[in-house]
């Protein structure tokens, strides 16, 4: 069970006050959390004590190897890897046209890339202009519309022994609809394509375990989870070796060097790994007997998505109760596994900028627009009048926030 107390205490951002007096509801988390003071430190901890570029002989720089090579390893534990298996860059996204440039310098006409309409851009648009370039086709699988799952029978349609790509998203950063990436996996290595997993919105909201999903890469950033603006990059070793990377010649050749280019942003990566320290101190603190940081991970992780289930339930009644909103995903209570706590929604008769302009004047932050879910906001008709209004909740909201939520959409109506 998660201390809410301790943890609200832990982000100095939560302490804010809006201008009636209230605290300011944070409901943006998709886009980006905010951080623990242990971040904070470690980020201007860096500057003051460190601050050194990598493998010199003199002490700073040996603190920084010495801090890079700890961070590798929390990222690794994080995601269930070995540390020389995880490369950091600026993020997901930057990440991903690296990559897809180099798996496609194998690919040609009659090759498919196999993509979806329910992802975020940074894990389509990377994939189809690559595809393009070198000639081959993209397909891209449909959604079911009423709950805004992906097609699995559209899937196993374009899914076949051309496929040599799939590039599916763990969780939807428009809907919070979770998609079952080690079933998809399963079948992609059955036809021999490699398999790459979007996990940017999934990585805050429950435990990753790439060898259990058995994808050959998987991409998320830290921004999303109480971290500093970052990308990691897990990718199976003997194809990260394999790969032709894009670099510069003195860089090393092994592991992650062959992915980081150029000088990496070593602040924010002593504060990814104050954050890994903090997610992992919740783990303890929730079971006292987790031993390894994988263990403690494990253990925040599970936790922090039990509780957010249960604030998906509150969402979800609280926007029921709420007459002319129209919500997108799955709403079932009894489907809560497979979504995440965003939801995204409408309400008759305002603009989604208008509610969220409304919301903000009370002191609630939420999001409108695609969220770069383009293609999806497209498939369901609602990019040209301005897409969804996006309620994204992490482990440090409540359930009074929502009630304030529901309260604030109803003076609309």
């Amino acid at each position: 069970m998660l201390d809410l107390p301790w943890i609200r205490a832990q982000f100095p951002a939560l302490s804010q006050r809006h201008d009636d007096g209230r605290p300011v509801v944070f409901f943006d988390g998709p886009a980006g959390t905010h951080v623990p003071t242990a971040v904070i430190d470690a980020v201007s901890g860096y500057y003051r004590t460190i601050n050194a570029n990598t493998h010199g002989a003199f002490a700073s720089s040996r603190r920084t190897d010495e801090m890079l090579a700890e961070a590798h390893q929390a990222a690794a534990d994080l995601l269930g890897c070995d540390a020389d298996e995880v490369a950091f860059g600026q993020n997901m996204t930057t990440l991903t046209f690296a990559l897809s440039r180099a798996i496609g310098e194998a690919l040609g006409p009659g090759d498919e890339v196999l993509l979806t309409i329910l992802d975020h851009d940074a894990n389509f648009t990377p994939w189809a202009r690559m595809a393009s370039d070198r000639g081959a086709t993209a397909q891209v699988v449909d959604i079911i519309e009423s709950d805004c799952s992906l097609d699995q029978g559209d899937l196993g349609r374009k899914l076949g022994p051309r496929t040599r790509v799939v590039a599916v998203g763990m969780a939807s950063n428009a809907t919070g609809t979770r998609t079952d990436v080690a079933a998809i996996a399963r079948r992609a290595h059955e036809v021999g394509a490699l398999v790459f997993v979007d996990a940017v919105h999934a990585a805050p909201h429950g435990p990753i375990d790439v060898r259990a999903i058995d994808c050959d890469f998987l991409a998320c950033s830290s921004y999303k989870f109480f971290a500093p603006h970052l990308g990691l990059l897990y990718g199976r070793r003997e194809l990260m070796a394999r790969l032709p990377a894009y670099k510069v010649r003195p860089a090393g050749d092994v592991g992650p060097d062959r992915w980081e280019t150029g000088t990496l942003n070593h602040e924010g990566i002593a504060g990814f790994l104050a954050a890994i320290g903090y997610l992992a101190e919740l783990g303890r603190r929730v079971d006292p007997a987790a031993g390894s940081r994988r263990a403690a991970l494990l253990a925040a992780m599970t936790a922090i998505q039990a509780y957010e289930r249960e604030l998906s339930a509150r969402l979800l009644a609280v926007l029921g109760e709420i007459p002319g909103v129209t919500l997108y995903g799955i709403t079932d209570p009894g489907r809560l596994e497979w979504r995440t706590p965003t939801l995204s929604v409408r309400l008759a008769g305002h603009a989604p900028a208008r509610v969220a302009r409304h919301l903000a004047a009370r002191g609630i932050c939420c999001w409108d627009g695609n969220f770069y879910a383009q293609n999806l906001s497209e498939r369901l008709g609602v990019e040209s009048s301005g897409g969804f209004v996006r309620i994204g909740l992490v482990h440090y909201n409540t359930f009074e926030e929502i009630d304030r939520l529901g309260q604030a959409l109803a003076e609309l109506r």
